[in-house]
């Protein structure tokens, strides 16, 4: 079917209207069939016990609604010639999309096993929520997805970050009446002042309201239209409603809701392409009211179910036992008529296929949503360019995060033909120092201007809004959809996406094992402002618990690193901004940190992950150290070497080895992750039975999580942060936390054996230094003055 562009929006013919609703009833057809069916995909004789899985798992209430849409689509798709995309947010409606999958044919393309006839069928309907099938949601497996269903309140940040750079693409993107009423799907609506009519995509947000959630209902849906309205016109967006329960008139209405948007992102894009417009646009927005479960059974057992929260999931609960209920469920797959809909080999008929579009342009095939065929490889400078000079360790300090911004300022300008990277963050893009990337790229913003303001463009790529969720789904729907980026965060505030990168592993996860899903690049996060220099912003700015969050996470996804200095900070992140299926954590100051290592000597740290500074120790070849001095992070490194230093002047006669660890996972044995060391690397590192006093960037049980099965084990002694915190100064933040330099020296002296009676004078002084320390910024309100002026005199 064609549908002439020049026509009146919505002015269906009635072959045209007979052709979409027949398209619409074979995919409620084949939701239905999914949720309940495990034999007999045709009805070809009656409906037994035994045609009905015996486990019902999966979701009605918002499949019918979902079908109407992605029927609506392909007519628009296919009339217009368009690219586009859908983010399908409601959380179970996978039996919908996998259906429209199926009838367009993506579905036997990506698993030509499930053939489009009545065995393929048969099959679709037995594997889904199925031991050995597919999930009730969509999910990585479900063709055209980007799009975890039940990730509530991200689809719209999604589309968002598919529709950047993107700029033939359209994405509309169903936004559930529940995921409405969420946080992170609030603050996502102001995205639209972001959206470069110029170099973007457009997004086409339908709003389905059914009416309910699981048990209750929505807010969205009770408000009067009027106020609905005020709200979405606030937001920037101009609503068109489609309303009703009768099919025939749906269909018409919602045509003419579909052309219209079209016509409306059209003459924007229009506009500011060909006619140099620079208003912010108002665009459009679909909001859809049908019935929850429209279509399925109306009453069960007595009590209303169609149009109520009873249809959420499975309408008809008790198949196998209740007589009446297969009674039912036969009424209910028959009167989809599914022998108008499928010839007597179970393939569509030519009218359910009418409004589907071809090859690629069909929702299940779009290359978009398997970006990993779009992706190329960035375009990232020499290191040497930007790397610090490093005559001898610790003698020069540099902000690595600044260091780090002069590359990324580099990537920013050669990706400015392509547009394929993207920098985001909450507000923190200069407070981060990574400032130098305004000089290829300016901030993305559509809103109204101030003389005082600074850094705005209409065009920009750098992304700044004060939402970590919406961040972190710009970035992975620009990921999702082949291109590159980075996330430059306060490490305390990065937990609020949890839950969201969580998603984003398990999704990974899962494409990791699906030939058919390329690889796309990582998800990059850059934690700075980190715990141990927020003492100017106090106990609320301090939480390093991130890293213990995602190394919970898939071993095969996950990456941690802590690099001790700017030249470990530009290899760490060369390697993760070249890397592809990962999601890397890196966590690096700001503050002015000393200079350890050259380029070069960074390189093989950082490719080793953990490694001897033997410069920094005093072991010799003839004897094995007496006690082993770990770090990993950029202050805990400064303190065990200040700590190795007084050693040195101390205790001389003492072996002391420093170990500098960068890849976290490194710790971990080589079974539980790929960067894992073997045991015989690990006693070689830290040795099998000599003390470890291991001072940690983060939580110190961490480290003994990770290290629980080492020989040595009961040997490691962790520092790290104790959630003790408050205003005051950077060095009275590790004092607080017992990971200063005067208390490692004293878990030396506490833990090698013969220290405590031989170095209880060099005890006593640390500890008294400490005391020192107390008293001395009560009164001066800065750190002691050789902690303050200490520098490396190796």
């Amino acid at each position: 079917m064609s549908v002439d562009p020049q026509q009146r929006p919505g002015s269906l013919t009635d072959e045209e209207a007979r052709a979409l609703d027949a398209h619409w009833r074979a995919a409620n057809y084949l939701s239905v069939g999914q949720i309940y069916l495990m034999a007999n995909p045709l009805l070809t004789e009656p409906l037994r016990p035994e045609h009905v899985k015996p486990r019902l798992l999966g979701h009605w209430g918002t499949s019918p609604g979902l079908n109407l849409v992605y029927t609506h689509l392909n007519r628009l798709i296919r009339s217009r010639d368009l690219e586009a995309l859908c983010v399908w947010g409601p959380g179970h409606g996978g039996p919908a999309v996998v259906a429209n999958s199926w009838l367009e044919g993506s579905y036997t393309q990506t698993y030509p096993d499930v053939t489009r006839d009545a065995a393929g069928m048969a099959r679709l309907f037995r594997q889904f929520s199925f031991p050995g099938g597919v999930p009730s949601h969509v999910a990585p497996e479900t063709p055209g997805s980007i799009h975890e269903g039940g990730e509530l309140g991200y689809a719209l940040s999604h589309a968002y970050g598919a529709a950047f750079d993107n700029p033939g693409l359209l994405v509309a993107c169903v936004i559930g009446d529940g995921e409405a009423e969420t946080g992170p799907l609030a603050a996502s609506w102001h995205s639209n002042k972001f959206l470069d009519p110029v170099h973007d995509g457009a997004v086409l947000p339908v709003l389905h309201l059914n009416g309910y959630k699981i048990a209750n209902p929505t807010v969205l849906s009770r408000l009067p239209e009027s106020e609905l309205d005020d709200l979405l016109k606030g937001y920037g967006h101009e609503p068109i409603h489609v309303t009703g329960d009768e099919p025939a008139a749906v269909h018409r209405a919602m045509a003419h809701a579909m052309d219209t948007a079209a016509d409306r992102i059209a003459g924007i894009q229009r506009a500011a392409r060909e006619d140099g417009a620079t208003g912010r646009p108002r665009w459009p927005v679909i909001v859809l009211r049908t019935p929850k479960g429209w279509t399925g059974p109306a009453e069960v057992d007595g009590l209303p179910v169609e149009g109520t929260w009873r249809a959420h999931q499975v309408p008809l609960s008790a198949v196998r036992d209740n007589p009446e209920h297969l009674r039912q469920l036969e009424e209910w797959l028959r009167s989809y008529r599914p022998r108008e809909l499928f010839d007597e080999h179970g393939a569509p008929r030519p009218d359910v296929l009418a409004c589907v579009p071809d090859g690629a342009r069909r929702l299940g095939s779009t290359p978009h949503a398997n970006g990993g065929l779009l992706v190329r490889e960035l375009p990232l400078p020499s290191l040497e360019r930007y790397a610090v000079p490093v005559d001898k360790p610790g003698a020069t300090l540099h902000e690595p995060t600044r260091v780090l911004g002069d590359l990324l300022e580099n990537v920013m300008r050669k990706t400015a033909d392509r547009r394929d990277f993207r920098l985001v963050g909450p507000d923190e893009t200069a407070s981060n120092r990574l400032q130098a990337v305004y000089a290829a790229s300016g901030k993305a913003w559509q809103a109204g201007t101030l003389e005082v303001d600074e850094h705005l463009d209409r065009h920009g790529r750098v992304m700044e809004i004060l939402s970590e969720h919406t961040c972190q789904g710009w970035l992975e729907g620009y990921l999702l959809t082949g291109r590159h980026g980075l996330f430059s965060c306060y490490e305390a505030f990065v937990h609020i996406v949890d839950s969201m990168v969580n998603q984003h592993i398990k999704w990974l996860r899962v494409t990791r094992r699906l030939p058919w899903r390329a690889p796309i690049a990582s998800l990059n996060y850059l934690l700075t402002s980190h715990v141990w220099r927020q003492d100017h912003n106090g106990f609320s700015h301090q939480d390093p618990g991130f890293v213990d969050h995602i190394l919970n996470k898939s071993p095969e996804v996950v990456r941690v690193y802590l690099p001790p200095d700017a030249n470990t900070l530009l290899s760490v992140a060369d390697h993760a901004l070249r890397s592809k299926d990962y999601v890397n954590v890196v966590v690096a100051g700001k503050q002015p940190c000393f200079d350890w290592l050259t380029m070069e000597q960074a390189r093989a740290h950082c490719a080793r992950g953990a490694g001897v500074w033997d410069w920094a120790g005093t072991e010799s070849g003839e004897r094995e150290p007496d006690v082993v001095l770990a770090a990993a992070g950029d202050v805990p490194t400064q303190e065990v070497l200040a700590a190795a230093q007084l050693l040195r002047d101390h205790l001389p006669e003492l072996a002391v080895r420093v170990v500098n660890v960068v890849d976290i996972a490194r710790l971990l044995p080589s079974g539980e992750h790929p960067h894992g060391m073997t045991d015989f690397e690990y006693d070689g590192l830290f040795t099998p039975d000599k003390p470890v006093v291991f001072a940690y960037h983060g939580y110190p049980w961490l480290i003994h999580r990770l290290a629980y099965r080492r020989t040595g084990h009961r040997h490691l002694h962790v520092r790290g942060y104790k959630e003790i915190g408050t205003t005051t100064t950077p060095f009275d933040m590790v004092v607080r936390n017992d990971l200063d330099r005067y208390r490692l020296v004293m878990d030396v002296i506490d833990r090698v054996p013969g220290l405590a009676v031989r170095a209880a004078a060099v005890r006593q002084e640390m500890e008294d230094t400490r005391l020192r320390h107390h008293a001395y910024i009560r009164e001066h309100g800065v750190d002691l003055p050789e902690v303050a002026d200490w520098s490396w005199e190796g």
